[in-house]
């Protein structure tokens, strides 16, 4: 019963942020920004969200590849992620929500706890500059690492067969899940640091998918639409990943039944450290001057 509701509400949030998130767009069609280009940033969102659906994660790849290629701005990488990757990830919930049975008070109350952390960090972000931007997603980006590194070498693969938290358990859950959804306003995916957390706390890894994908399905939203007031996002790149995006998570999610995720693991771990490098420096060198 509580799963339906919670589907229905998804469902109730991707209708009105879909319809707040394109009149945006419609706005500002005379003005989208023209060093972005369509095809590459669409490729980017594919492949991104293609992946975060097998437990990857977006945001560090999406970064890296916006920085790299220079299609986003760094100071608008945020909020673009957010904006962008919004309407796919609520996709990802719809499908793992109806899959994945988790106890419906640790659901619930850590679904709630990080949307209020996304609320309050996007109000804070949208009123940073261009250097601190920079030096916390460089922050942000060496967290993500760390915890991809843990996942790799199997570190974070201590879980239990717990479905659900209880009392200090649970208050931990939400206390660090509403610091994750805070996060994420800055660039720090939540599917690496959720995954640890259920594990650590004796849950089985596989809790995480719709207690993360739940949690960002949530947030993303309500963070992108202080985004979308501030102006802080690049539309032409958000709305390349939303589509592109979309057609990734459900070809991984029907189609898609192995990869070898270990060899890409590693991989994103590298690039993810070199591009938190060159964010810090760049970060550092404005401080400098």
């Amino acid at each position: 019963m509580v799963a339906t509701v919670i589907l229905f509400l998804l469902v109730v949030v991707m209708g009105f942020y879909l319809i707040y998130y394109l009149y945006d767009i419609y706005q500002h069609r005379d003005c989208l920004e023209k060093q972005t280009s369509c095809v590459k940033t669409g490729a980017f969102g594919f492949i991104c969200l293609f992946f975060d659906v097998l437990g990857i994660g977006a945001f560090a790849p999406h970064t890296t590849l916006y920085h790299r290629f220079h299609q986003v701005d760094d100071y608008l990488i945020p909020g673009t992620l957010n904006v962008g990757n919004a309407i796919p990830t609520i996709i990802q919930a719809l499908i793992f929500i109806q899959l994945v049975k988790v106890d419906t008070l640790t659901l619930v109350t850590m679904l709630l706890s990080s949307v209020i952390g996304s609320y309050l960090g996007a109000s804070i972000v949208a009123k940073m500059d261009e250097r601190k931007i920079r030096l916390s997603m460089g922050i942000a980006l060496l967290i993500t690492a760390l915890f991809m590194f843990l996942s790799a070498i199997g570190v974070m693969d201590i879980g239990g067969n717990a479905m659900g938290l209880t009392g200090i358990k649970l208050f931990v859950a939400i206390v660090i899940n509403f610091i994750l959804g805070a996060l994420m306003t800055v660039g720090v995916g939540l599917y690496s640091p959720c995954m640890a957390l259920v594990s650590l706390l004796g849950m089985s890894p596989t809790i995480a998918f719709p207690i993360m994908m739940g949690s960002c399905a949530f947030l993303m939203p309500v963070c992108g639409v202080k985004f979308i007031q501030s102006g802080m996002y690049n539309r032409k790149a958000a709305l390349s990943s939303t589509i592109a995006g979309s057609v990734g998570v459900l070809l991984a999610a029907f189609i898609v039944k192995s990869l070898p995720l270990q060899v890409l693991r590693w991989g994103v771990v590298v690039v993810v450290i070199y591009t938190a490098c060159s964010m810090l420096k760049a970060g550092l060198k404005k401080s400098n001057e």
